[in-house]
């Protein structure tokens, strides 16, 4: 497979777990998402500013999440999230801990 095809390829699964995440499974909590996977839409929308940024194009954190939500992230946060319990709280620690003790350097 050549590079092209490759990139292609890794941008529309990429387009496809965006639209999982925002249109078919909104009422999934980042909280949720963090203590399970590691890593949420906002992670996402981070590594999407510093992809741009890493590539000369100025974005700051609130311009990547509005690129990566299609809106104000307040908007969408507003529309589809909810305040995180006091459990979800403290897995979140425990998952937080447990990922940066097995991050590699």
């Amino acid at each position: 497979m050549d590079d092209q095809t490759r990139i292609e390829l890794e941008a529309a699964a990429f387009r496809t777990l965006r639209a999982h995440l925002l249109e078919k499974r909104p009422e999934v909590q980042n909280i949720d998402l963090m203590n399970l996977a590691g890593f949420c839409r906002n992670c996402l929308s981070r590594w999407y500013q510093e992809a741009a940024n890493e590539r000369g194009i100025e974005m700051s954190k609130d311009e990547g999440r509005e690129a990566f939500y299609g809106m104000p992230y307040d908007q969408w946060r507003d529309q589809n999230q909810t305040e995180a319990s006091a459990q979800q709280k403290a897995e979140f620690e425990v998952a937080f801990k447990e990922n940066v003790l097995n991050e590699k350097p």
